[in-house]
């Protein structure tokens, strides 16, 4: 079975996130891990929910980042 894959836009719209913004993390290796395919890039879904996960989560704007 095939993978479903997200553009950049797509993953835009999920993550509420700029494209330049994502552009930005591809550049300097950070952010939800890609793949190309020729010119294209896409995200595999598996990928963006794992990157999500890995996000911590917070019950208050008062904690800490560390």
């Amino acid at each position: 079975m095939v993978e479903n894959l997200l553009s950049d836009r797509e993953l835009s719209r999920v993550t509420r996130r700029s494209r330049s913004s994502l552009q930005k993390d591809r550049l300097k290796g950070g952010g939800v891990p890609f793949i190309r395919i020729g010119r294209l890039v896409r995200y595999r879904a598996s990928d963006v929910e794992a990157w999500l996960a890995k996000l911590p989560a917070r019950r208050s704007t008062s904690e800490s980042a560390g």
